[in-house]
């Protein structure tokens, strides 16, 4: 079984929060606990909170289902209707962040990039089975990490103090030698083992060893030799050769990889290097962590979260969207739609970890349908998207919300940014309300790109201070009304320039 390749250049202690509570899983919050976890991020949108929030929690009570009906339970997926910039992709996002079900974006027009076929479409669902794979992974990782950094601990103190050459056998005691006195020089084990016995000078000796072995482990737990060299054996994990011998991305086989397949039956090579102590350590965890935990029981545990409690997420599927019966290029559409239909429908799908059946795997698509509408999709397509939301557009005092309420507003995120040099940003009710005033303002007399243009017109609002921050006079900024209008005014009332940059 070929072992997944973890994030190059980050170590399984650098990958993990320093302290995070482990979050429940998705499926067993109730949905009034789902919409509440989106609003904190999302602001409005209820219609469709609500809706993937149902969706959601049915993945938990078709688990507790009996058998006999269990897999007669289809999962009830969801297309988002609405303009760019309305949360459709946020939504998709935070539900990413909610630990436990192995989730996937795509976008459809991908599918269509290349010629008139595109990348195949099989490869989400290869996709979500590496996603699985690593969060199944690292969960074991977790449980097993005190263990794996006291062996490393072990090994490193091995390598600080190696240790003393055993007794050869001809220096060894002959069964029936004794010392002066008569004293044997050798033990007998119940087993019938023959051991030298311990001399006096031997056991000051390792008294003396395991002394200083305890002094270089506080030392180690002190960090006072965290600079120091040390030189480990380091086994190589890729051949540059081989990689480019790999297919492009979304273009490779269903089930063979001859890297992998090459590299599994090229001898392991170790190679031999001398680097600092906190790199040797988190050398040896990786190490250890890839021995404690079973690779096998992953790819299990992973494959059964894929198949029950997998959601991927179909953004801009407007563009594979168009009207039946042209020609020339929308052939492609109609074409991968009908690739799509049988991965939504239910169908078995081929990976290099094993067979991945989709039918409990639950879809969301999303779409702003500015030319196309849903209805032209092609009718089986539609037929297994029988939930349909869609998402009102931003008005003024929506974007007065989502600079103030959500954990991540665009203004605590600029106070943010102002704080790491050391200044104060502060947004008054009147200067928030002026910047929601002239987005909404845009979004009417130009595209509306929803939440998108708050982001265009901050930016050349604070872009002169944001410049000038390191010297600035004042570390105290307070943005008003007044300053908005009056960074704003020649770019809102000029509307070519309004055009361009806003």
């Amino acid at each position: 079984m070929a072992e997944p390749t973890r994030t190059e250049g980050t170590s399984p202690a650098e990958q993990r929060p320093a302290e995070q509570e482990p979050m429940p899983w998705l499926e067993e919050l109730p949905p009034r606990k789902i919409v509440a976890e989106l609003d904190r991020y999302i602001v409005g949108q209820e219609v469709a909170k609500k809706a993937v929030a149902i969706a959601v929690r049915n993945r938990w009570r078709r688990a507790q289902a009996p058998d006999e009906i269990r897999d007669e339970i289809l999962p009830n997926n969801i297309i988002m209707i609405g303009p760019t910039g309305v949360g459709k992709t946020e939504i998709a996002r935070r539900l990413a962040r909610l630990a436990g079900a192995p989730f996937l974006k795509v976008e459809a027009s991908k599918f269509t990039e290349v010629g008139y076929v595109g990348r195949d479409v099989e490869s989400m669902i290869r996709e979500l089975v590496d996603v699985a794979i690593n969060m199944v992974r690292t969960e074991r990782e977790d449980d097993v990490y005190p263990e794996a950094e006291a062996r490393a601990e072990e090994r490193l103190l091995d390598i600080l103090l190696p240790p003393t050459p055993a007794t050869t056998p001809a220096a060894a005691p002959a069964p029936g030698d004794k010392a002066e006195g008569g004293r044997p020089l050798f033990v007998v084990s119940s087993k019938g083992d023959v051991t030298a016995k311990p001399t006096e000078a031997d056991t000051e000796t390792q008294e003396r060893r395991r002394r200083t072995r305890e002094k270089l482990r506080q030392q180690l737990k002190e960090g006072k030799l965290e600079e120091r060299d040390v030189e480990v054996d380091v086994q190589q994990q890729s051949f540059p050769a081989l990689e480019m011998m790999q297919p492009p991305p979304g273009m490779e086989g269903p089930d063979v990889n001859f890297t992998e397949m090459l590299q599994d039956l090229l001898p392991k090579k170790k190679k031999r290097r001398t680097v600092h102590v906190h790199e040797a350590r988190r050398i040896l965890v990786d190490e250890e962590l890839k021995k404690l935990v079973d690779i096998d029981d992953v790819v299990n545990e992973a494959l059964d979260r894929v198949e029950n409690h997998g959601v991927i997420f179909i953004d801009e599927i407007d563009k594979i969207a168009g009207e039946r019966g042209n020609v020339g290029p929308d052939v492609s559409r109609e074409g991968v739609q009908r690739d799509l239909l049988p991965i939504v429908e239910g169908s078995t799908v081929q990976t290099r970890y094993g067979f991945v059946r989709t039918d409990h795997i639950l879809f969301v698509a999303a779409g702003a349908f500015h030319v196309s509408k849903p209805s032209d999709l092609i009718p089986e397509l539609q037929g297994r998207f029988p939930i349909r939301v869609e998402l009102s557009p931003l008005t003024e005092d929506d974007f007065v919300r989502i600079m103030t309420e959500p954990e991540n507003a665009l203004t605590k995120q600029y106070a943010a940014l102002c704080a790491a040099e050391g200044a104060t940003l502060e947004f008054t009710p009147d200067g928030v309300r002026e910047v929601a005033r002239i987005a909404a303002k845009v979004n009417e007399q130009l595209e509306n790109i929803g939440a998108r243009r708050l982001h265009t017109v901050m930016t050349t609002l604070l872009e002169d201070i944001l410049f000038a921050l390191p010297d600035y006079p004042t570390k105290q900024i307070v943005i008003d009304a007044a300053t908005v209008r009056e960074r704003l005014a020649k770019i809102a009332s000029d509307e070519d320039l309004r055009r361009y940059i806003l």
